[in-house]
């Protein structure tokens, strides 16, 4: 029972905290409505507008006029507002893990991830924005003669489509290198989550991002999520394959730029050298954090023959001990799926490999006694190439794991696959020299998926069908950006001078290419 009240107990906070968040909404009163409903028990946590194609257009009206201003303050009054909204952040912490574990159902370990990774990204950008927006000087067409800058231009109006799995960290940590550049934001997070986004917006404003610069819309992505693309001056998407496809091809139409992390079916190698006790441990956190559903999360274990026996035992141990359940309770290693839908999908791939001849080593139920979308952490063996398993995203807690003669053959069952998302190697010697061989955009060696997410110098990203461009570094930040060139010349113009016959010039410049082309000209 003290469990029960526990999430009661959540699920009102987190009603409570969106109670007055729909008016920050960018949508006249009087639209009809959504309903957010929290997974654990289906309480209703609140409802959102559901906005017009009229009222995205508004928004992104209101957003450039708003940029304009915006891009020409200095660098440092921007920063100046991400490092407050960093420290509103840190002030909110209760409140922000109730509404986001409201909303999505995840266990609190995985709401907090969240959490950690914007805080960690506000410093990030907040400190290196001057940086990677400073002019920088480029080799001009003459030395001496050409003086050549490279600035960086903001694009002007970026939209962003956020999904439901994590919907504070990709909410917001893809806008604020965007903001930090001189951009105006126009977000459709999810339908599923839109409440944790726009508590996001309220502490950005509280923190002094003027009012009209964010603006969300909110409602289905079908209806609205063409509007938006039509509109914006970039577009930042995070969701599946198939929809990102749509996305870049409308996108592709308009000539704008374009950023999605899309679908991943993640393979996790352990070679003959691996700790086995901490690979399945490792393992246990990369297959099931966020209940699966993550887009770096591993769907795929190779697992040498000399050491596959051992491991599957540990790993199956492991997974086995991990506790379910809702609410606050820092115990519990997982939690809720988000709809039924998504339950239906994880259980229509297990059921379907099982009825193929797999076998189900731990797991492969829904628990309804736990709340309505709950389903175990699953481990397969047995699974071949004509299951869904073998090959489709499942985005939920199941895994399959596969034996693999040597390295080789386990780099190549890796990489067939129509995914490059992230992948994952367990050794003791060889790591980094296997990691090489993997068409991913990630590779974590003895980790899972969050070193290479939590280094935010680096860029991260897909291969093949999982994605295009980057998010985090200086790559996650430019793309927000347009590079302009600006060259000023001086004494001589680069063509014939008065009284020189183009005969002359061209042998004058022949002489000068030919003198230059010798000496190095890279910085």
């Amino acid at each position: 029972m003290a469990k029960k009240e526990g999430t009661g107990a959540l699920v009102e906070r987190g009603r409570l905290l969106a109670a007055d968040l729909s008016r920050l909404v960018a949508a006249p009163a009087g639209r009809s409505t959504q309903a957010s409903h929290a997974p654990f028990d289906g309480t209703l946590v609140g409802e959102v507008p559901a906005c017009t194609t009229g009222d995205v257009d508004a928004a992104v009206d209101l957003a450039r006029v708003a940029q304009q201003r915006w891009a020409g303050l200095p660098v440092a009054e921007r920063r100046a507002v991400i490092r407050r909204f960093r420290e509103l952040l840190l002030d909110r912490e209760q409140d922000i893990l109730d509404l986001v574990q409201a909303e999505s159902g995840k266990a609190r370990l995985s709401a907090f991830e969240e959490f950690a990774d914007v805080v960690l990204t506000a410093n990030y950008y907040e400190r290196n924005a001057e940086r990677y927006l400073g002019p920088r000087r480029r080799k001009g067409a003459a030395p001496v003669l050409t003086r050549t800058t490279e600035y960086r231009v903001p694009k002007g109006v970026v939209g962003v489509i956020s999904p439901w799995n994590y919907p504070l960290t990709l909410a917001v940590s893809d806008a604020l290198p965007a903001l930090l550049a001189g951009n105006g934001i126009v977000l459709k997070p999810d339908s599923e989550t839109p409440f944790t986004a726009l508590l996001m917006l309220k502490l950005l404003r509280e923190a002094g991002l003027p009012a009209d610069l964010f603006q969300i819309v909110t409602g289905p992505g079908t209806a609205i999520g063409p509007a938006l693309i039509a509109r914006v001056d970039f577009l930042m998407f995070t969701g599946s394959s198939q929809t990102g496809k749509t996305v870049a091809r409308q996108c592709g139409e308009r000539l704008i730029g374009f950023s999605a992390e899309l679908g991943g079916k993640n393979p996790m190698l352990v070679l003959a050298d691996a700790d086995v006790a901490k690979a399945a441990r490792g393992a246990v956190h990369a297959c099931f954090s966020n209940s699966g559903q993550l887009c770096v999360s591993i769907e795929r274990i190779y697992v040498h023959a000399d050491v596959h026996d051992s491991f599957l035992a540990a790993f199956t141990s492991e997974v086995k001990a991990i506790r379910m359940g809702p609410g606050p309770d820092w115990d519990f290693g997982m939690g809720s799926l988000i709809s039924a839908a998504q339950v239906e999908r994880v259980d229509r791939h297990v059921q379907d490999a099982v009825a193929k001849g797999a076998q189900i080593l731990t797991g492969g139920r829904r628990r309804p006694d736990l709340g309505p979308l709950f389903y175990e952490p699953t481990v397969l063996a047995g699974v071949t190439p004509d299951m869904l398993l073998a090959r489709e995203e499942t985005f939920g807690p199941v895994v399959a794991v596969y034996r693999a003669a040597d390295d080789d053959e386990a780099v190549a069952l890796a990489n067939d696959s129509d995914f490059g998302l992230n992948g994952s190697v367990w050794s003791a010697r060889h790591g980094e020299e296997v990691a090489r061989r993997l068409l991913t955009g990630t590779v974590n060696v003895n980790e899972g998926y969050a070193a290479t997410w939590a280094s935010h110098d680096a860029p991260i990203g897909g291969m093949k069908d999982s994605g295009a461009g980057r998010r985090h570094g200086r790559e996650g930040f430019l793309k927000y950006t347009e590079p302009q060139t600006i060259a000023v010349q001086r004494l001589l113009r680069v063509a014939p001078a008065a009284g020189t016959s183009n005969r002359t010039y061209a042998r004058i410049m022949k002489g000068a290419v030919t003198l230059m082309s010798r000496f190095p000209r890279s910085r």
